[in-house]
This record gives structure tokens, C-alpha cells and sequence, in this order.
């Protein structure tokens, strides 16, 4: 017979083979999980802090108490336009259609601003007017290829704010 003699009884090499430990999964699945969980805290967790949400001019009438002197956002569309490029002084009222504010704005202004445009503004009362400190403004949310140079000049022209 040919092949590997066999080793003598008492050699080293007569050991029979080590079992191996099994190892057991609990400890890598809580690592996991508690990584996992770790994650989803930090993730989830400050997404509430960052969220802010704008109320409309009759909710604040209601809840006028409770607002009155924080800085807050209030959305609505855009009424009676007073704007001086100049000096970047701006002021319009603010309405959701049963409650209106003036507002007070000094900065540049975007071009989508203009009368009946939606408009959220960021800042604070001051008595009965609101001084904003941030304009975000809503703006069309279709979009139409312009077919020819004709309808390209229409869509460029309604773009443009009325002053």
C-alpha cells in the first residue's frame, strides 16, 4: 500500500483533531442592534429639532398668546406689493383669505415674488405688523418646454415681476 505512513501511537501527530468552539451569534446580533439603534437615535432623533412648520395667518390670530414675541413662520399668498429697489425696503400683507398681516421686509427679493404668490416669511411681531427676516417663495410647479421662440418670449415675459 502506498501513501502517508501512519504515525506512531504516541507522536504528536496521533492527537485526534480539535474540535472547534462553536461560537455563539447573540453577542455579534446585539452589536448590530446596538449600532442600529445608536444610528436610528442620531438619525431620527434631530430630524424633529430641524422641521419647522409655518402657520397661516388665522392660526395665529388663534394662537396669538402663545406666538406672541417668538420668531415663527407664516405662509400665505401675497397682497398689495410696496416694493422700493433702492433702498431693498419692502412691505406687503400676508393673507390666507380670512386673516391678514402686514409685513415689513428689507433685503433683495426674488424674482418669483409678486402679487398672489404663495410666500412663507420667517421672523417676528412687532404689535400688529410682522418683520420678516427671510422670504421663501413658492413658485410654479409645472414645467412647459417652450415650443417655439414665440412661446419662449410669453414665458419669459410672465416671468418677469410686475412693479
Amino acid at each position: 500500500m502506498t501513501g502517508t505512513p501512519s504515525p506512531a501511537p504516541g507522536s504528536p501527530e496521533a492527537l485526534p483533531q480539535a474540535r472547534r468552539r462553536k461560537r455563539s451569534p447573540l453577542p455579534t446580533l446585539l452589536g448590530v442592534l446596538a449600532v442600529g439603534g445608536l444610528a436610528g437615535f442620531i438619525l431620527f432623533g434631530n430630524v424633529g429639532k430641524s422641521l419647522e412648520y409655518f402657520v397661516t395667518p388665522t392660526e395665529y390670530q388663534q394662537q396669538q398668546d402663545r406666538l406672541q414675541g417668538k420668531a415663527i413662520r407664516i405662509g400665505g399668498l401675497v397682497k398689495d406689493v410696496k416694493n422700493d429697489p433702492q433702498s431693498l425696503n419692502l412691505s406687503f400683507t400676508v393673507t390666507d383669505g380670512g386673516v391678514s398681516f402686514p409685513v415689513k421686509y428689507q433685503g433683495a427679493v426674488s424674482d418669483l415674488f409678486r402679487e398672489n404668490q404663495g410666500v412663507v416669511v420667517r421672523g417676528e411681531f412687532q404689535g400688529t405688523t410682522f418683520h420678516a427676516t427671510e422670504l421663501i417663495v413658492k413658485h410654479s410647479e409645472e414645467y412647459n418646454v417652450p415650443e417655439n421662440q414665440a412661446d419662449l418670449k410669453k414665458m419669459l415675459q410672465d416671468a418677469r415681476p410686475a412693479n
